[in-house]
């Protein structure tokens, strides 16, 4: 009798055990992640998408969301996005124009949307003109890009306003990952639909290593991670990493993502738009 009981209560223990496990592997992520990228040509890029696609998944499993990645840009349509509540542009934008509005169409019906560096770059002339005006002026509000700093340092940012479900747990200033930092043709803080979030500190001056002379600011405004009210976006200036071009040996100096600080804005701008109404 004895050994019967011991017997049925493990069984009882292992069943139910079985069952939490079952309910847990069963319960649907809060919400779902997919990021576009193409991480081709420039090392810095690609090694921070690389950087991107590990760092995601943990944080995924961590909080409880879904993350999915791809480089097949043609995913970029009305059917596939309706599964996901953000979207990420790791290191360009669509070029098709069917990709295009398939994007617009998804901003405009409530979708969230982080673009990060170089997925808000154009110039003309380029490989990659400013020849999408709705992206460039009316929903980033940056236009074309303007110059950038050199070598990518770190940079001491400040937060502009701590309202903002993205920048509220951030301190009023932090050290950033080292970047190439850009500045842009348009003047944001002119911008009525533009709420810029976080800027270059003064105390960064002089910002970059050369060597030429215009690679290195000693003054100015430079807005670094904002949004456009009219939807639920942020594009952070952030995803550049260093890496040892002067020696061709492409070696990795510096990682994005081992910047905590900056970690926690990206993780609550996630938990932002990927919150149900």
């Amino acid at each position: 009798m004895k050994l019967r009981f011991h017997l049925s209560t493990l069984w009882l223990i292992l069943s139910l055990f079985g069952s939490a496990m079952s309910q847990a592997q069963q319960t649907p992520p809060r919400f779902r992640v997919i990021a576009f990228y193409t991480a081709k040509n420039d090392q810095a890029h690609i090694s921070f998408v690389h950087e991107a696609n590990k760092w995601f998944p943990e944080m995924a499993a961590k909080y409880h969301f879904s993350y999915d990645s791809t480089n097949n840009w043609q995913n970029l349509n009305a059917s596939f996005l309706s599964k996901y509540q953000v979207v990420i542009f790791l290191d360009t934008r669509p070029e098709d124009p069917a990709q295009r509005a398939a994007f617009q169409q998804y901003m405009e019906h409530g979708g969230g949307w982080i673009g990060f560096h170089f997925a808000a770059f154009a110039l003309t002339p380029s490989d990659v003109p400013q020849n999408w005006n709705w992206y460039h002026n009316t929903f980033l509000g940056s236009g074309s890009y303007g110059s950038n700093t050199w070598r990518p340092t770190s940079a001491v940012l400040r937060v502009e306003d701590h309202r903002h479900p993205a920048t509220r747990n951030l301190p009023d200033t932090f050290s950033a990952a080292p970047n190439e930092w850009y500045r842009w043709s348009n003047d944001l803080r002119k911008n009525p639909d533009i709420k810029i979030l976080l800027s270059v500190d003064s105390s960064s001056f002089p910002l970059g290593t050369g060597p030429k002379p215009h690679e290195i600011w000693h003054s100015g405004y430079y807005p670094v991670v904002w949004t456009n009210k009219k939807y639920k976006m942020l594009y952070l200036n952030m995803g550049h990493n260093d890496i040892d071009y002067e020696h061709h040996t492409n070696k990795e100096l510096s990682f994005t993502f081992a910047n905590e600080t900056q970690n926690r804005l990206i993780l609550d701008a996630l938990e932002w738009m990927g919150k149900k109404k």
